[in-house]
């Protein structure tokens, strides 16, 4: 049986790999590692950046506002995006900054916080505006949380994103056009980098059963589309082609068994009946008695005990 990967399994790495395909031009300067233990104990965080050269001014909207450490949380549509969740990550920033490696080597004014949530959540900015947090909104989407917070927060709402300029993190929405999904695998069938085929295959994972009805609706009837998305997504239908024939096979033992149990019974009752009529006759019982005798005592119609008695 398949294991069943819980929510988290399954959209984290998809994020994880957009988040790199969003910053892929840039790739050299950064370091992206994922789910960063902040110590030796089960405490981490879901994506880390380090900028590779201190100072350099990323051209990505989300990385303009990144330091030389950027803590990143990530949370799908359905998880909760409260004040509760920005003063976790806040307490993480603190966590990666002490456990740093020497006194005062990764400086306060050297990390960021970054959250990031399809969905606008609402009541964290009433929550903000309520309790008189200064917040900006310098691009579309992104919210710079600009005081009440040590460490410099954003908050990047994936809805309000500009879906040309962030293509890999706009395709784990469930908001994606057919023609998006088809330059999205147009750009997975060209490019030469294993790597980024890599990540792509990743995000589909998630996008294509995000929009399973644009999915359906691009390769109806496209052959060279249809042959694409297979070769992307071959290790998914391997599975779910692998957990089809499993199931068909079940079907077919439990068919067979079933046929041969019937099988054998129809065998049974016909070899007991037959031994039944050669008894009787060798008492000299007639073949209407015996006739209404296989009747009343098997259960069968007259024609077929009259079969036996031929």
């Amino acid at each position: 049986m398949t294991k069943q990967n819980s929510p988290k399994e399954h959209w984290h790495p998809a994020f994880g790999a957009a988040l790199e395909m969003e910053f892929i031009k840039e790739k050299d300067s950064l370091s992206i590692k994922r789910e960063h233990l902040l110590n030796m104990k089960p405490l981490q965080v879901d994506c880390l950046v380090v900028k590779k050269v201190k100072g350099i001014v990323l051209e990505n909207e989300i990385g303009k506002f990144f330091k030389e450490h950027n803590i990143i949380e990530y949370k799908s549509a359905k998880a909760a995006l409260s004040i509760d969740t920005v003063s976790k990550v806040q307490a993480y920033a603190y966590l990666y900054k002490a456990y740093g490696g020497s006194v005062d080597r990764i400086r306060f004014d050297e990390i960021t916080a970054t959250l990031i949530q399809e969905s606008r959540p609402e009541a964290l900015f009433r929550y903000l505006d309520e309790n008189g947090y200064r917040v900006s909104n310098p691009y579309g989407g992104i919210y710079y949380i600009e005081s009440g917070f040590n460490i410099p927060t954003q908050i990047i709402v994936g809805s309000e994103l500009d879906s040309r300029e962030h293509e890999w993190l706009h395709l784990l929405s469930g908001r994606v056009t057919k023609q998006e999904m088809a330059h999205a695998i147009e750009y997975s069938r060209n490019t030469e980098s294993q790597e980024e085929r890599n990540l792509i295959d990743a995000i589909f994972e998630v996008s294509v059963a995000a929009n399973k009805e644009v999915v359906e609706e691009l390769v109806r009837g496209d052959e060279a589309m249809c042959q694409a998305l297979m070769e992307i997504m071959k290790p998914e239908i391997d599975e779910i082609v692998t957990t089809a024939v499993l199931q068909e096979c079940r079907k077919t033992a439990e068919r067979v068994e079933k046929e041969t149990a019937k099988r054998v019974e129809k065998e049974t009752a016909e070899r007991t009946i037959k031994a039944a009529v050669k008894s009787l006759r060798r008492f000299n019982a007639s073949d209407a008695d015996i006739k209404t005798a296989l009747v009343e005592d098997y259960g069968i119609s007259e024609q077929e005990a009259l079969s036996y008695l031929k």
